[in-house]
């Protein structure tokens, strides 16, 4: 078997398409294999795993972090969206301050609509009725939060894998050690 993918269902891919790592519970045993050759070859595979391992927890890192920077301004934009459907059958303007950049606000006055605007990010903006809008922000909220909380799952799998990979290291460069010791002595 290989150091990937051993239990089926999570085997195949692991948690989150996120391959397990072999524990290596009986070095001698486990260095009968026929695809272990040598302790080189082991700690080589070893080795590219615990990167792929490090790669995939940078790129997560940099998903949690993008999600939790996101989730309030979708929840800030879903509050905005349903104060406007609330004030929706209201008579007269409605007053507002606004952020136009740091620190510098602005004030404006406006008619009840129906519809709002929705920033969609990639220079795409869409007009979209106040219950579509509502509809569209819970969703993306919802799936958002979803998201977060996978990402959350998948590094804490991912740190369990690493600190598997790194046992398995460490014990079968230690028997390669040991391995090396008894063929010298063995000569002298």
């Amino acid at each position: 078997m290989s150091v990937g993918a051993e239990r089926k269902g999570e085997e195949e891919g692991g948690h989150g398409g996120i391959p397990r790592a072999v524990f290596v519970e009986d070095v001698d045993e486990f260095m009968k294999k026929s695809e272990n050759t040598s302790a080189e070859v082991v700690l080589k595979r070893f080795d590219e795993l615990y990167n792929k391992y490090k790669f995939m927890e940078a790129n997560l890192v940099q998903k949690k972090k993008r999600l939790r920077n996101q989730i309030p301004d979708i929840q800030k934009s879903l509050d905005v969206v349903t104060f406007l459907r609330s004030k929706q059958d209201s008579e007269g303007p409605l007053s507002t301050h606004f952020l136009l950049s740091d620190a510098v606000y602005a004030s404006a006055s406006f008619s009840p609509s129906d519809t709002v605007l929705l920033w969609l990010g990639a220079n795409v903006m869409l007009e979209y009725p106040l219950d579509k809008a509502v509809a569209l922000l819970t969703k993306n909220l919802q799936g958002a939060s979803t998201s977060l909380q996978q990402a959350e799952e998948d590094l804490d799998y991912l740190k369990e894998q690493c600190t598997t990979i790194e046992v398995g290291m460490a014990r079968v460069y230690n028997w390669d050690v040991k391995e090396r010791r008894k063929a010298k002595e063995k000569k002298h």
